[in-house]
């Protein structure tokens, strides 16, 4: 706690991504509760063996998408572990009321199942009914011994991601980092790039934005930032529509368009209509977009390293927008679409560049630097986690995060962001996840789903100020306090 920025990289992203690569021949002893489709029909009275009786935050992965690097099955516990690791730093939940689980379904990455000190099961994943079955099983043993848990998922592949984020949320206290979480943070970044531009908030309706990777992350970006704008516009049927068009998707393929045959459903609602194209064809290349479209924002979430490369970058500079955006959201830093040396570089000393890794700050000479900003999902998790946990909050609505992502954007102070500096240093992180935490909560009363926490009820929670809602968070946050080993003499 006492020194998170240095901490922050070896306990979270890159370090972690590392251990999850190597983490048979890692382990030493268990961290978490590991449940597998062997254990069907079981995890009921297994959840009991947990040592703790009172759980306050899950964080669940099955393995199947570990940051950019892939199926690594069971050897994604690392992920659960570190994310908790980070709740208890910033969001001052007890380490003694969290929970890592892995979901063991097999893995389809074939090295690992042939690998015989692999520690999983040896067998491709379920699919299907199956797969469901046991994540429902999962789902329902944990919110019978623990009814007011908040699970959070974490690297499910795309295909479940959405699913099972649909398919519990409405129901339970849960929500999908990948998803809903890097969402808020690239939502806080763009809306704070908009105020780097020395512009209003409000003004992000009118930014056209170019977004590289349509996986869940990506996905969950678009969603959120198209709420963004709607919500500015009015909120209506017609603003969500019109929101949309500020958009411009690249996947694998290229461009997304109408004309496209087969489209994933997730990304269907942005794709582009012909007569909107810009001269642009289907499948168009990164480069191809950028040059055609200008964009106030090119951001990745592509977990392709080096795809915003020179062409690209140099495109950039025809933007028009004064100080146009570049974020390089993949982790870990290997898959970063670019560097913030070569952003700056290719581009220009005016833009605002963040990244989802770590880089350094760039000399530009003549005592000017240019920022690297991280815009890192531990800005919002803890906070969003927090919130819900000390509100009593049934589920966590769309309106919960948004109010954290504009909580975080309005963080920053006038003459920071003119500097281009739009995310706050992880050393405050503590505050962060207290004023994140705080609206989360105030969100929470407003929408009438706070349900009470501790000593405070649902109606006592209605009557509280803004300056009330923060101090019962901080209260509700743990601090390490060590008895002394040894009396000091009198």
């Amino acid at each position: 706690m006492d020194n998170i920025k240095q901490f922050a990289p070896i306990v979270y992203t890159p370090t972690v991504g590392l251990v999850c690569q190597n983490y048979s021949g890692l382990f030493r002893r268990p961290r978490g509760m590991y449940f597998s489709a062997a254990d069907r029909g079981e995890m009921l009275p297994m959840v009991y063996n947990w040592p703790a009786d009172e759980v306050d935050m899950i964080v669940v992965t099955d393995g199947s998408r570990i940051l950019g690097l892939g199926d690594l099955g069971v050897q994604g516990i690392g992920i659960p572990i570190g994310k908790l690791d980070l709740y208890v730093a910033a969001a001052g939940i007890n380490p003694q009321r969290v929970m890592p689980v892995m979901i063991d379904v097999g893995t389809n990455n074939k090295e690992l199942r042939e690998n015989p000190l692999y520690l999983g099961l040896q067998q491709p994943r379920l699919e299907g009914e199956e797969y469901l079955s046991v994540i429902d099983e999962f789902m329902e043993a944990v919110y019978t011994r623990w009814p007011n848990v908040i699970v959070q998922f974490e690297d499910f592949q795309s295909k479940w991601a959405f699913k099972l984020l649909e398919r519990y949320r409405h129901t339970c206290r849960m929500f999908n980092d990948d998803i809903q979480g890097t969402a808020g943070v690239a939502v806080a970044g763009l809306l704070g790039a908009v105020r780097a531009q020395g512009l209003p908030m409000s003004d992000f309706a009118k930014q056209k934005i170019v977004v590289v990777g349509a996986g869940s992350a990506g996905i969950g970006v678009l969603n959120s930032a198209r709420q963004a704008i709607a919500r500015i516009l009015g909120g209506t049927d017609a603003s969500y529509r019109e929101a949309t068009k500020n958009f411009w998707l690249i996947d694998k393929m290229g461009l997304v368009t109408k004309e496209r045959v087969h489209i994933d459903a997730d990304a269907e609602p942005f794709a582009r209509d012909p007569e909107a194209l810009h001269g642009l064809k289907e499948g168009a290349s990164v480069a191809e977009v950028v040059e055609a479209v200008k964009p106030d924002v090119l951001l990745g979430l592509s977990g392709v390293g080096g795809i915003f490369n020179q062409e690209v970058l140099e495109m950039m500079r025809q933007s028009t927008s004064a100080r146009p955006a570049i974020f390089a959201m993949s982790n870990p830093t290997k898959n970063a679409e670019c560097t913030a040396e070569q952003a700056f570089k290719h581009v220009g000393p005016h833009i605002v560049f963040a990244s989802g890794s770590p880089f350094t700050d760039v000399e530009l000479g003549g005592g000017k630097i240019g920022h690297a900003n991280q815009g890192n999902n531990m800005y919002l998790f803890p906070g969003i986690g927090l919130g819900s946990l000390v509100s009593g909050a049934q589920i966590i609505s769309d309106g919960m995060l948004q109010a954290a992502a504009e909580c975080l954007a309005a963080y920053m102070k006038d003459e920071e962001v003119e500097e281009g500096i739009i995310f706050p240093s992880i050393s405050s992180i503590r505050d962060i996840t207290k004023h994140v935490a705080a609206a989360v909560m105030t969100e929470a009363i407003k929408e009438g789903l706070a349900e009470g926490y501790r000593d405070k009820d649902p109606k006592e929670m209605a009557e509280m100020s803004q300056e009330d809602i923060l101090k019962h968070v901080e209260l509700n946050m743990w601090h390490p306090k060590y008895s002394a080993l040894v009396s000091s003499p009198r």
